[in-house]
């Protein structure tokens, strides 16, 4: 793989680090975690609408519309219960 640098960026960073390729490797899993991160907050900010009706109908009713034999897989007594409030995001819900 070929990734052009522009000579002065390179210059930086060997003036500072023995092992570029590394400095430039970690420099890229940073990035790609930060970026991440940020889709999950944009996620959690406005989520996707079939998210959003799984919120309204609730873990309970989702869970009844799973295939027979599946119920084992959730157990709806487990967790916290939330509610998506538009404007705040997912808050806890104090049934």
């Amino acid at each position: 793989m070929t990734v052009t640098l522009n000579t002065e960026l390179v210059k930086g960073i060997d003036r500072l680090e023995k092992n570029r390729s590394r400095f430039i490797a970690e420099a890229v899993e940073r990035e790609l975690a930060r970026r991440r991160r940020e889709g999950l907050l944009r996620s959690i900010e406005k989520p996707h609408p079939d998210a959003a009706e799984l919120a309204e109908a609730g873990l309970a009713e989702w869970s009844a519309s799973l295939p027979a034999g599946d119920d084992d897989l959730v157990d709806p007594a487990a967790g916290t219960p939330v509610r998506w409030v538009e404007g705040e995001g997912w808050v806890e819900d104090p049934r």
